[in-house]
């Protein structure tokens, strides 16, 4: 059993290219000794054996651990093309510095790197807010995995940014239309919109991912207990939009019921436009183990195949 993540050594943790290869052989470990093996490393550089080909390329070490034929997968049978859309915006930075949505999208977004790099499959990075911040080559080789690990690794470095709104819909728009061949894009956000307008907004841009004929895997990152259930002491508090700097002062009860129904509301809006346009949507908690994206990544490359 995956146990949570504790982000807040993972600040201290100054090789964040180490700390992912760590994750990446530990969840490969763990889907070997699970009823997910189906789904493990094995089969994305192997396939199986057809009877009829040439035996040249049979795995016999493969065979003599699992008694089935498999052949080995070489790069050109491998061409997966791999975007990754990570949202750095100020709401990313909650709740806590040491504890929040960006440091844990950060390395999901590493040991994806370290996994897909693993196997063969080639990634590009898109750090945005309001606009793209930082778009890479897509490539698969192991120099360019360094360069976009130490990129993460500067990002969980840096200070939050000054108040600033989030435009996934604009950035989203933009990618779907420099991106020249079909491919897989995964992205990290809470999707927090100032308003329904935004949101309605976002999801329209999904849609033109799609019907531009691309794989979509959305990872709707939030601190669940805070930002979906209100579980907050009973106690007053001052809230701030870090986006916009908006302050109000209440009792969470004042509120909690009716911020529980719009909520759930939204995610459920969320969940379903995301069905029609044929969008993996997995809704992540930051307080639950990373595995989850890992296992989803996967399932989608298996589909995409």
């Amino acid at each position: 059993m995956a146990q949570p993540l504790d982000l807040a050594a993972v600040r201290s943790f100054e090789n964040l290219e180490f700390l992912a290869r760590q994750l990446v052989e530990g969840f490969i470990t763990g889907l070997h000794q699970s009823p997910y093996h189906g789904f493990s490393v094995e089969f994305s550089e192997h396939r199986l054996y057809n009877p009829g080909e040439s035996t040249r390329h049979i795995d016999w070490k493969v065979l003599a651990r699992t008694d089935k034929l498999f052949v080995k997968r070489y790069e050109e049978e491998t061409n997966l093309r791999c975007h990754i859309l990570l949202d750095v915006s100020p709401s990313m930075y909650y709740p806590a510095p040491s504890h929040d949505k960006l440091r844990f999208a950060v390395l999901c977004t590493a040991a994806l790197t370290t996994l897909l790099q693993k196997q063969r499959d080639a990634v590009g990075l898109v750090t945005f807010a309001d606009q793209i911040e930082l778009q890479t080559p897509v490539r698969s080789t192991s120099s360019h995995r360094h360069t976009l690990l130490l990129t993460l690794q500067q990002l969980l470095e840096r200070p939050p940014a000054p108040r600033r709104a989030t435009d996934v819909s604009g950035v989203i728009h933009q990618i779907a239309q420099q991106i020249p061949k079909r491919s897989l894009v995964v992205l990290f956000s809470d999707m927090l919109g100032r308003n329904p307008e935004e949101q309605t907004a976002s999801l329209a841009a999904l849609q033109h991912l799609r019907h531009a004929q691309h794989e979509v895997l959305l990872f709707h990152i939030m601190d669940r207990a805070t930002e979906s259930e209100f579980a907050f002491a009973e106690r007053p508090y001052l809230f701030e939009d870090v986006e916009t700097g908006e302050q109000i002062k209440l009792q969470p009860a004042q509120v909690r019921e009716q911020y529980r129904a719009a909520m759930q509301q939204y995610e459920q809006e969320l969940a379903l436009r995301c069905g029609q346009y044929r969008i993996d949507f997995v809704p992540v908690d930051i307080r639950e183990p990373f595995d989850k994206v890992l296992y989803a990544y996967l399932v989608k490359r298996g589909k995409v195949r």
